[in-house]
């Protein structure tokens, strides 16, 4: 059973905290992860686009010239395909890029994000995460003093206000709360950070998913 340290605000040790096997100790399946990872991605598309096809584009409603004897192809109107101006044949259409993934792959999914991190040893915990201040220079200090790399995603039980305000202007720190997590959100970080009771509450939730 893997074992992590939890840290108090001035990222000093407190104790060791033993997780659940059954949340982390998974082995990382990538296929679900990617699928997870593409069904996210594709999500966050408005699938707006719009071309006019023939139909509906303005002009066009008389014949261009006469069938025969001008010598050059018939035309039925100035507004077919092969115009400039004309309608666009197969172009794109509005619609949704959605697609349903069953709860088992998404909680495997999820669990495989999870273990894969650990494996790095990119999890942190702290005791909380109640800074004192909203001021950018208290999560910079706590960062710097915990010795975390690259970007660091947080997640809280609660909403910490202060901690949320603190990273909005830190390009490479962001918080969320528990019941936020996800997959992608976790691939894109580089070190994740418990508060002890949104870790105890995550283990809670995927043993019951």
């Amino acid at each position: 059973m893997a074992k992590v340290e939890v840290k108090d605000l001035n990222a000093q040790k407190v104790r060791d905290i033993t997780l659940n096997d059954s949340v982390w100790g998974k082995e990382v399946h990538e296929d679900a992860l990617k699928k997870m990872i593409r069904l996210q991605l594709a999500a966050t598309r408005q699938g707006t686009h719009k071309t006019k096809n023939r139909s509906e584009v303005s002009g066009g409603g008389r014949k261009p010239w006469r069938q025969k004897g001008t010598g050059r192809a018939r035309q039925g109107s100035i507004r077919a395909t092969q115009w400039v101006g004309g309608g666009i044949a197969h172009g794109v259409q509005p619609r949704d890029y959605g697609f349903k993934i069953n709860k088992k792959e998404r909680v495997l999914a999820l669990q495989s994000a999870l273990a894969d991190k650990l494996n790095q040893k990119a999890v942190v915990v702290f005791e909380t995460l109640e800074l004192p201040s909203m001021k950018t220079k208290d999560v910079k200090k706590l960062i710097s003093d915990a010795k975390l790399e690259g970007k660091v995603l947080f997640v809280t039980e609660s909403d910490c206000e202060n901690l949320y305000m603190a990273c909005r202007n830190l390009g490479y720190a962001y918080h969320i709360l528990v019941d936020e997590i996800n997959v992608l959100d976790i691939v894109n970080a580089d070190t994740l950070v418990f508060d002890e009771a949104a870790l105890k509450k995550l283990e809670e939730g995927m043993l019951n998913a």
